[in-house]
């Protein structure tokens, strides 16, 4: 995720960093060139159709609207998926809580807080498809975390190690009836967030909705040169190059918005995010914390 203060309006044209420039600049020369050819041949050649600048407009408005649409609903995505990442962190966070108020033995408490830890970089690995082992070597037993990784959803197994062991300390009387109940609401709201985080990487945006607008960006920017070469002249292809980084440029937006997780410049900072239960955990266990994680170059994963 980009990390910055807003460029000055001098800086605002130069900055290249978290745009999608580098990714449609390709696409935008390609419009340009059309616009020079259509142009030259138009002006030297034989006169083509021109179309409807009206048409065109109409056109436009449409295709922003369905751009518009689909970009509030991978910013939705977004957004819910960082909502859940927080739920996470301060349900770990409550899961030390709850752990230091019914549970009276230092290392259980430690060994639950730690599966949290574990619990949270299982399944950042799993939305992200990266392996975690390093990061779950110091809070786990080689065996353990061997085991866990091995299983199919490696986070919910985590999250049932965790009540497994709940459970054996509340039959030892360890844990009170009211213990209990209050570390089974936790797990349940960590496997909530975990199954909707899950449900956003595993289900995309209709790829027939996807396909009509992506359609409909490369014939607006095809025909738009033939309804600017009448008005707009030599100036053409510079409206043109616009016109299409606006348009290629919402639709890259919107297809890394659309997949939160991916580790990407516009991605949610899982890292970060695993690190910041790490610091929680760590101060609740009487470890010695590890140090935040910042941006390097403006960007923080």
């Amino acid at each position: 995720m980009i990390v910055r203060d807003q460029p000055s309006a001098l800086r605002l044209f130069f900055v290249v960093q978290g745009s999608v420039l580098p990714s449609i600049l390709g696409k935008v020369l390609a419009v340009s060139a059309l616009s020079i050819l259509v142009l030259i041949v138009d002006r030297y050649v034989v006169t083509l159709l021109h179309v409807s600048f009206s048409a065109m407009s109409v056109f436009g408005i449409a295709l922003s609207l369905f751009l518009g649409f689909r970009n509030n609903a991978a910013y939705e995505r977004w957004w819910e998926a960082r909502k859940l990442w927080g739920s996470i962190i301060a349900d770990v966070r409550n899961l030390g809580r709850v752990a230091t108020i019914f549970v009276g033995s230092p290392l259980e408490r430690e060994r639950l807080l730690n599966l949290g830890v574990v619990f949270a970089h299982l399944h950042r690995g799993w939305l992200r498809g990266s392996a975690v082992t390093d990061e779950i070597a110091g809070w786990l037993e080689a065996d353990v975390a061997q085991r866990l990784s091995a299983t199919q959803n490696p986070a919910d197994a985590a999250l049932r190690d965790v009540a497994e062991h709940v459970g054996a300390l509340h039959r030892q009387g360890a844990i009170s009836d009211f213990g209990q109940i209050a570390f089974s609401k936790v797990l349940a709201s960590l496997g909530s967030a975990q199954a909707s985080c899950e449900r956003i990487a595993t289900t995309p945006l209709p790829f027939v909705y996807s396909l009509l607008v992506r359609r409909t960006t490369y014939i607006y920017c095809l025909l738009l040169p033939f309804a600017l070469i009448e008005t707009t002249g030599w100036l053409t292809p510079l409206f043109a190059a616009i016109v299409a980084y606006v348009f290629f440029g919402l639709q890259t937006v919107t297809n890394e918005l659309e997949r939160p997780f991916l580790p990407a410049q516009n991605g949610l900072p899982l890292d970060a995010m695993c690190r910041a239960i790490e610091i929680s955990v760590a101060e609740a266990t009487g470890r010695e914390p590890p140090a935040p994680l910042v941006a390097e170059n403006h960007v923080l994963n």
